[in-house]
């Protein structure tokens, strides 16, 4: 059975009512664990870092803490994306066909085939982590650069990404704005292609989802539906559609999604469906639609009802990618996911009953997420549990620090449980 395809309702909820109310092979006081309570429905995930699936030291964990964090990781999840060791800064560092490190993405695909896990590849084509490299060569850049600085709340810098301290000094950098001499519309389409296809032909038949593009819709209310970024530049709004052919080249049987955040507001909504449309349009492989959903506790269930209500208008399977829910005081309004901005945001405090609130946006999520079964078929948090999480300060994930269940978490499986006892009635 391909578990990104769709499914039987009643069957999954007949069975999510068997492992969430009661089994006999799984007594009532038993723990319920997120992989066996959605089994039917999609798979859950997670983001991994390194040490996770390599063994190695973690950045500010003990040897005992990391253990918890793995141990978390292969009890409740059965699906994960590489946290960074997939994009290109860190994948394909250096030029040329010898210019690649395969080895923490190698380590990643052999954790997750080890432990019976779906892997998604994050990200082959990204205006951020893309080393300079890439975009060098012997044209002038334009006299008058139309480049406009990311607004706040965008995703400029990167999701996780190492620059901003987790893996210590001497990882990061490339995330200003090249601005030397250019490489042309051919050179780039060219190195875009042989990065494809070394990348996804690498992990053919292993990784089954990759994120083609990311985040190259633009911010704000404007006019212009592309983020204005050095592929925009060099190749044009093309450099999209050239990337999911490429990458269909090299994996015929791969899941293709475009992948990015702050689809809860509407106008960013708009312009993601005039993206696809158009894909589609030109008969582009494009598979499914990755919704980051790096959202706050004030996100309510109508908010996000809406947003897959008008997702699924697509005809293409949706997948939640990034899952997190910021229990911050501040940083309640953005749809966004900057990380000087979301590291601002996450100061200063817990909102009242932080618990509870949590516990309640949650609750509101998974309720619309349930709703929409039909067309949601991966769920994927960023992050195991609070400490490995990019918005630790806001305490945003279902298992605290310790690798301990919050309330957040009983109120997910308590949306499983009410959906299984009402198809049930």
């Amino acid at each position: 059975m391909n578990i990104f395809k769709s499914n039987n309702l009643r069957a999954g909820l007949l069975a999510a009512a068997l492992l969430v109310v009661t089994s006999p092979a799984r007594p009532a006081d038993a723990p319920v664990t997120l992989k066996d309570a959605f089994k039917e429905q999609f798979p859950i995930g997670t983001a991994v870092n390194r040490s996770m699936v390599s063994g190695g030291p973690a950045f500010r964990r003990s040897t005992e803490q990391s253990s918890k964090d793995i141990a978390l990781l292969k009890e409740q999840f059965n699906q994960i994306t590489a946290e960074n060791d997939m994009k290109w800064e860190v994948i394909h560092p250096r030029e040329g066909n010898n210019g690649y490190d395969f080895g923490p993405a190698d380590a990643f695909v052999n954790f997750g085939l080890g432990n019976k896990m779906s892997l998604v590849g994050h990200t082959l084509v990204w205006h951020s982590q893309t080393p300079n490299w890439v975009f060098a060569g012997t044209n002038p850049p334009p006299a008058k650069a139309t480049y406009a600085a990311p607004a706040v709340n965008t995703n400029a810098p990167g999701t996780n990404q190492f620059g901003r301290g987790r893996f210590g000094p001497g990882f990061g950098g490339g995330f200003g704005r090249y601005n030397g001499p250019r490489a042309s519309c051919d050179e780039l389409l060219q190195r875009m292609r042989d990065h494809i296809h070394a990348v996804v032909g690498r992990y053919k038949g292993k990784v089954k989802v990759w994120d083609v593009v990311n985040e190259a819709i633009a911010d704000g209310g404007g006019t212009n539906i592309l983020r204005n970024s050095l592929w925009l530049e060099i190749i044009g709004p093309d450099f999209i559609a050239k990337a999911f052919e490429y990458a269909h080249e090299a994996d015929p049987d791969a899941i293709l999604r475009y992948n990015d955040y702050g689809l809860e507001n509407p106008g960013k909504r708009r312009k993601l469906l005039t993206l696809i449309k158009s894909l589609q349009n030109q008969k582009m492989p494009i598979h499914a639609i990755g919704s980051q959903a790096h959202v706050n506790v004030s996100t309510s269930f109508d908010a996000m009802d809406q947003e897959l209500t008008e997702l699924a208008t697509l005809g293409l399977p949706i997948h939640i990618t990034e899952l997190d829910v910021n229990s911050a005081a501040g940083g309640q309004r953005g749809f966004g996911a900057d990380i000087a901005n979301n590291d601002a945001s996450t100061q200063g405090g817990l909102v009242s009953d932080a618990d509870k609130k949590l516990a309640d946006g949650y609750a509101g999520i998974f309720r619309a997420i349930l709703k929409h079964h039909d067309s949601v078929k991966l769920v994927t948090f960023w992050g195991v549990n609070d400490a490995n999480s990019w918005r630790a300060n806001g305490k945003p994930l279902l298992f605290d620090n310790n690798a301990n269940p919050k309330p957040a978490f009983k109120s997910v499986i308590a949306e499983v449980k009410k959906a299984a006892v009402a198809e049930l009635r």
